[in-house]
C-alpha cells in the first residue's frame, strides 16, 4: 500500500519530536533532512549499480538501523553519512550535522535513546516505489519540513525559505514558457534552500538548467540535498558571498550571464560592502548608482541585472522601500526605470515571509524588451517634459491571502489570479494597471503602488436626507447592480421607488434573506449556477484515472493542473460567482483529501478501494490514527471508501433503523434529565440520591432504594421510594435504549466490513468519485452560492435598518415615551418645573 503524502508528513514531523529541547528548529533540521536524505537514497538506489547515487557497502541506511542500541550509536551514524558523502562527492553537504554532538542529542543513554527512536522512525518508511508520474513525494516532504522548519526557527533564522506560493509566482511571471529549452539557464545569487530555483525550473515542459550561490554553509547544503530529493542532480549550488566572491564566472573574468534569475535576498542588508570596493567594482554592476552603505537591497537587483543575458529575465523579491526610497536609491530607480529594464511590480500582501513581517513586492526584469525613455518638449510648456519609453505593469495582491498561525498565506487563488492578471496585463479595478512612464516620470520615478492603484474599498457614506426624511436612497441601492442584473425581480420585490431619489423597502430587515432565497429568481441562479459544475464532470474523466492504463491520472500533478484549469475557465463568465472562488473550493479539498486519494490510487489502482487496514500501536504506545471500524475488538483503517458511504449507498435503510433508535435514546435521556433535575435539588425527592461527587447515578438510586427499604413506611418515605422506583425505570429505559443502538451500530458496522471484499471496480470508482469527491465539491459549490447572496442580503439589510426610522420620528418617539414617563412620575406625586 502507497503511503499517503499526509501520513509521510505526519511521520517526518514526528522525528522532530525526538530532537526538541536539546536545540532550536534552525538546527535540528538539518538532522532530519540529513536521516530523510539517507533513507531515500538508501532505498532508491542501494544495489543499483547505475543509480545516480552510489550506495556502497557500510553506508545505507540499513547500517544504521543495525546500530540502533548501540552505545556509540552518535559515531556510527556519522561514519556511515561519512562513507556516502565521499563516495557521491557529497562532503559538507549531506555530512553537516553531528550526530554524536552531546550538546545538542545528550549525553550516554539520553543519546542512545534518542537517535533509536530517530532511526526507527524512519526504519518504518519504504520509499523505494512511492513516486507517481512526475510527482516528487520526497521533494513535496522536504519543502514540507522547510515550512515547518522556517515556522519554529524564528525571524532570525527562517530566510533560508521562500513560501512555495511566492516561489510558484516568481516562477510563472518570469518568462519562461512551454517553448523553453532544457539548457536555458535559470539562476538565484542567493538561493537559501533552492526551492526558488526547483519552481522555476518545475514550469518548462523539460526543466532548466540549474545554478546558484549560498553564503551560509548549512543552508548551501540543504539545497545540495533538496535538489537530488527533487531528481535534479545536474543542479549546480556554490557556496559564498555573492557580492563579494561570486562563483559564476566566464572565462574572461566576468559575471557569467543566464536566460533567467529569481531571488529572494536578504532585506535591508546592512553588512553588503563587506569585502567589496563598489567604487572599484570588478564586475562594473553599479553603472546605474551605488546603494546606500547601510542598506544593500539594490546591490543584489543590480547584480541580478549585470548576471541576465541581452535576452534575459529575473523576478526578485525586495521590500516595498526599494519603491520609493529617495536619494542614491532614487537615482537608481530611475535610472533603471529610463533603461527599460523593469517590465512589472507585485506588492504582496505583510506577514508572508518568515525572516520579516514587513510587506514586500516582485520586481520582474525583462532585458529583451527593455524600451530606453526619450523625453521632450512640449510646445509652449518647456518646464514639463513628456517621457515616453516602456509601461510598467503593477498589481496590488495586498489583499488576498488567509491567515495561517501566525503569518499570511497567499490561496491557490491569489496565486492564480495575480499570475493570469500579470501574464494577460489584464487591469482590473483595484488591483492592477499599467502605467504610462509619463505618469512615473511626473510622480518623480516613485514607485509606490498606491499611487497609481488606489486598492481600498470605497467609503460607505450615509445619507442625511434619509436619516431625516426616510427612504433608502437610490444611489446605495444602484450600487448593487451587479446583482440586479440576475435578480431585477427581487429589486422589484425589495424596493418601491419614493421621492426623487429614494426608493423605501417593502420587506422587514429580519425577512430580508429568506425573502430572496424564495424567490424564484434565486432559485433559477442556484440552478444555473451548478451547470458548469456538471457539464466539467464529464470532461474531468475522473473515474479514468489508474495509473496500469496511463490514462488521465497517471501524473497527479498534472491530473490536478488539469481538471482545476477546467473547473475554472468552466465558470469564467459565470453570473456573481467568482471563477477564482470555485478554483479555490476544487484547490482546498485537493490539499485536505482528494490528493492522497489520487496518490494511492496511482500506485494501487482502483482496488485500494476495498482495503481495510488492521491498526495495531506498537508495545506501551497508542493508535496514532483513529480507527473507521472496530470488529470483534480489532481496529481498522478504511484507505480510501469510508464506512459512512458503504453505508448510506447499501443499507440506508439500517441506517434509518439506527437513527430511530438513535431518537429514542435521545428521549430516555431527555426524560431522565428532565426528572432528576425536577427532583434532585436540595428539597427535592431525590436529594438522598446523591454520591459522593453530588451526582444522581443509576447506582447512587438502587443503593438509596436498598437503604430504605428496611426503614418502617410512612408518607414521606413512601413518596421518596415512588421517585427513586420511577428513576430506576427512567435509568432503564436509557440503558435498553443505549443497549439496542449499540447491538444495531454492531451488527451494521460487521455488514459494512463484509461489504469491503464484495466491491466490484465500478462499485469502488461510484463510491469514491461520486459519493466522496463530486458530492462534496457540489455541497461547497452550493454553499458558495449561498455565500454570494448572503452579501446581497446583508447588505439590502444594512440599507433597510440604517434608514428605517427618520429622525423626526425618532424624536417624536422619544418626546412621546418622556411625557409618559412624565405622566407617571406625577401620579406618583412627583412633579418638579424647570
Amino acid at each position: 500500500m502507497a503511503i499517503k503524502k499526509t501520513e509521510l508528513y505526519s511521520s517526518l514531523w514526528a522525528s522532530c519530536d525526538e530532537l526538541r529541547g536539546g536545540m532550536d528548529a534552525s538546527q535540528y533540521k538539518d538532522y532530519v533532512l540529513t536521516m530523510l536524505f539517507m533513507k531515500y537514497v538508501s532505498d532508491k538506489y542501494k544495489g543499483d549499480p547505475y543509480g545516480m547515487i552510489v550506495v556502497p557497502n557500510g553506508a545505507s541506511y540499513g547500517d544504521m538501523v543495525a546500530a540502533k542500541g548501540d552505545k556509540e550509536i552518535g559515531d556510527k551514524m556519522n561514519k556511515i553519512i561519512a562513507a556516502l558523502a565521499e563516495e557521491n562527492d557529497l562532503k559538507g553537504v549531506i555530512d553537516v550535522a553531528d550526530f554524536n554532538d552531546e550538546d545538542k542529542l545528550g549525553k550516554g543513554k539520553e543519546m542512545i535513546d534518542r537517535l533509536t527512536k530517530l532511526v526507527g522512525i524512519f526504519q518504518g518508511l519504504d520509499l523505494s516505489a512511492n513516486r507517481a508520474g512526475g510527482d516528487d513525494l520526497l521533494g513535496d516532504a522536504y519543502e514540507y519540513l522547510m515550512r515547518h522548519f522556517a515556522t519554529e526557527s524564528g525571524k532570525s533564522k527562517g530566510q533560508f525559505y521562500t513560501p512555495s506560493e511566492v516561489s510558484q509566482i516568481l516562477a510563472k511571471v518570469v518568462g519562461i514558457t512551454k517553448d523553453t529549452p532544457q539548457d536555458a539557464t535559470a539562476y538565484d545569487p542567493t538561493s537559501g534552500s533552492g526551492s526558488l530555483l526547483l519552481k522555476a525550473s518545475d514550469e518548462a515542459p523539460r526543466g532548466l538548467s540549474i545554478y546558484g550561490q549560498e553564503m551560509d554553509n548549512a543552508t548551501s547544503a540543504l539545497a545540495r540535498m533538496n535538489m537530488i530529493l527533487h531528481n535534479n542532480t545536474t543542479a549546480k549550488i556554490f557556496k559564498g558571498n555573492t557580492l563579494s566572491e561570486p562563483q559564476w564566472k566566464d572565462a574572461d573574468g566576468q559575471l557569467k550571464t543566464f536566460d533567467f534569475a529569481v531571488a529572494n535576498p536578504p532585506f535591508s542588508n546592512k553588512n553588503w560592502t563587506s569585502g567589496l570596493n563598489p567604487e572599484n567594482d570588478l564586475y562594473n554592476r553599479f553603472t546605474w548608482g551605488i546603494p546606500p552603505e547601510k542598506n544593500g537591497d539594490y546591490t543584489f537587483l543590480l547584480h541580478i541585472i549585470k548576471s541576465l543575458k541581452s535576452t534575459g529575465k529575473g523576478a526578485v523579491i525586495l521590500p516595498h522601500g526599494v519603491l520609493f526610497r529617495g536619494n542614491a536609491e532614487a537615482n537608481i530607480r530611475e535610472n533603471l526605470i529610463k533603461q527599460g529594464y523593469i517590465k512589472g511590480i507585485i506588492g504582496l500582501p505583510a506577514n508572508l515571509f518568515y525572516g520579516t513581517g514587513i510587506p514586500a513586492c516582485i520586481i520582474i526584469i525583462d532585458k529583451e524588451h527593455a524600451q530606453k525613455a526619450v523625453s521632450k518638449f512640449e510646445e509652449g510648456d518647456e518646464n514639463l517634459p513628456t517621457v515616453t519609453g516602456r509601461p510598467i505593469f503593477m498589481i496590488d495582491a495586498s489583499k488576498g491571502f488567509i491567515k495561517d498561525g501566525n503569518k499570511n498565506r497567499l490561496r491557490s487563488q491569489d496565486i492564480h489570479k495575480i499570475v493570469d492578471v500579470f501574464n494577460k496585463r489584464l487591469e482590473l479595478d483595484r488591483f492592477s494597471r499599467l502605467v504610462p512612464l509619463d505618469e512615473i516620470a511626473k510622480n518623480y520615478f516613485n514607485l509606490n503602488i498606491p499611487r497609481y492603484i488606489d486598492s481600498s474599498e470605497p467609503e460607505d457614506l450615509h445619507d442625511l436626507s434619509a436619516h431625516l426624511q426616510g427612504g433608502i436612497p437610490n444611489r446605495d441601492i444602484d450600487a448593487l447592480e451587479h446583482y440586479w442584473q440576475v435578480f431585477p425581480s427581487i429589486r422589484a420585490t425589495l424596493f418601491k421607488p419614493d421621492r426623487d431619489g429614494y426608493s423605501h423597502g417593502m420587506i422587514e430587515a429580519s425577512a430580508v434573506k429568506s425573502c430572496i432565497l424564495a424567490h424564484q429568481e434565486f432559485k433559477d441562479f442556484a440552478t444555473r449556477s451548478l451547470l458548469p459544475f456538471k457539464q466539467w464532470i464529464p470532461e474531468a474523466k475522473l473515474k479514468d484515472l489508474t495509473c496500469k492504463e496511463k490514462a488521465v491520472g497517471d501524473n497527479p500533478k498534472d491530473f490536478i493542473f488539469n481538471i482545476s484549469e477546467n473547473l475554472l475557465n468552466s465558470y469564467a463568465n459565470s453570473d456573481l460567482l467568482s471563477k477564482y472562488d470555485i478554483y479555490q473550493i476544487l484547490m482546498d479539498y485537493w490539499a485536505e483529501i482528494m490528493q492522497d486519494d489520487v496518490y494511492v490510487l496511482m500506485q494501487d489502482d482502483w482496488q485500494a478501494g476495498n482495503t481495510l487496514r488492521e491498526l495495531i500501536a506498537k508495545k506501551g504506545e497508542k493508535l496514532k490514527e483513529t480507527p473507521d471500524l472496530i470488529i470483534n475488538k480489532k481496529k481498522y483503517k478504511a484507505e480510501l471508501i469510508p464506512p459512512s458511504l458503504i453505508v448510506a449507498r447499501y443499507f440506508s435503510d439500517e441506517q434509518d433503523k439506527i437513527d430511530a433508535l438513535q431518537a429514542k435514546q435521545d428521549e430516555a435521556t431527555q426524560s431522565l434529565d428532565n426528572y432528576i433535575e425536577e427532583n434532585g435539588g436540595e428539597d427535592g425527592l431525590l436529594v438522598e440520591a446523591l454520591n459522593d461527587k453530588d451526582k444522581i447515578t443509576k447506582a447512587s438510586v438502587a443503593a438509596r432504594l436498598k437503604e430504605i427499604n428496611v426503614i418502617p413506611a410512612q408518607a414521606e418515605i413512601q413518596e421518596e421510594q415512588k421517585a427513586l422506583k420511577q428513576a430506576t425505570k427512567l435509568f432503564n429505559a436509557e440503558t435498553a435504549a443505549k443497549k439496542a443502538i449499540k447491538e444495531a451500530q454492531e451488527a451494521l458496522d460487521l455488514t459494512v466490513f463484509n461489504q469491503y471484499p464484495k466491491l466490484t471496480i465500478d462499485d469502488i470508482k461510484t463510491l469514491i468519485v461520486d459519493d466522496k469527491w463530486l458530492a462534496t465539491l457540489q455541497a461547497n459549490i452550493v454553499a458558495e452560492i449561498e455565500r454570494v447572496t448572503q452579501q446581497m442580503a446583508n447588505r439590502v439589510k444594512e440599507l433597510e435598518e440604517r434608514y428605517s426610522t427618520p429622525l423626526p420620528t425618532l424624536t417624536k418617539s422619544v418626546n412621546d415615551l418622556s411625557d409618559k414617563v412624565a405622566s407617571h412620575l406625577k401620579a406618583m406625586g412627583l412633579e418638579w418645573s424647570v
